[in-house]
């Protein structure tokens, strides 16, 4: 693929990705590539392209003609950031109650360095900025010891990172991420077991609070007759 298909492709992306997330296209609306290529002024290869990444993300699904917006379930997502949540915390649970289990200290001090760099250089607000907001609990967890835990969050990652898009749209929220990141790893180091817990759930009950309301927003503008 050349790399201009790609440029042309990453424009329709994140330019219907931006609308979508704000509730600029409505639950009735219905997308089809030749309505886009002429919006866009280009060939449907990469308006095809834009769209199929848009279904991957969770934010379009296919119709029989063309496609149309996602609506996000308030429920399902309550229900995934419960397990996450539950996941999450029972890894350093594991650790606490277990004199022999001990943390990978190597792989926290390598991810604590990881975060300090971003600290000192944080990236654009931008909904990708998830993808690096999952590696972070991914290694915490990791760095527990238990690998079914791990391919379990996995799993939840994929099924909300979509709608987690949301979290990071708002102006001080990826500074805000990268301080309480550093907040939880240093009380694993320290050993503040109870602490990191503490600090963890209000992390992740943040996240829920901010997302329910983006999403909540963007439904209610969706749903708005024209």
């Amino acid at each position: 693929m050349s790399t201009r298909v790609e440029t042309l492709r990453d424009v329709v992306y994140s330019t219907l990705r931006d609308e979508l997330m704000n509730g600029e296209i409505r639950f009735g609306d219905r997308l089809t590539e030749p309505r886009l290529s002429t919006r866009f002024g280009m060939s449907r290869t990469p308006v095809r392209e834009a769209l199929t990444m848009l279904c991957a993300d969770g934010l379009l699904q296919r119709e029989e003609y063309g496609f149309s917006p996602v609506r996000p379930s308030i429920a399902r997502i309550r229900d995934l950031y419960e397990l996450r949540l539950t996941l999450e915390l029972g890894g350093i649970t594991q650790v606490a109650a277990d004199p022999d289990r001990t943390y990978d200290r190597d792989l926290l001090e390598a991810e604590r360095q990881r975060w300090l760099a971003l600290k000192a250089d944080p990236p654009a607000k931008e909904p990708g900025f998830v993808v690096i907001d999952e590696q972070f609990h991914v290694a915490l967890l990791t760095a527990a010891g238990n690998r079914e835990m791990v391919r379990a969050l996995i799993g939840v990652n994929s099924r909300i990172r979509h709608v987690r898009r949301y979290d990071f749209m708002l102006n001080n929220r990826v500074e805000t991420t990268i301080v309480e990141h550093l907040s939880i790893i240093d009380a694993v180091l320290a050993g503040e077991y109870a602490t990191a817990q503490a600090r963890l759930h209000a992390h992740i009950g943040d996240s829920l609070d901010v997302v329910l309301d983006r999403i909540s927003r963007a439904v209610a503008a969706m749903s708005l007759s024209d």
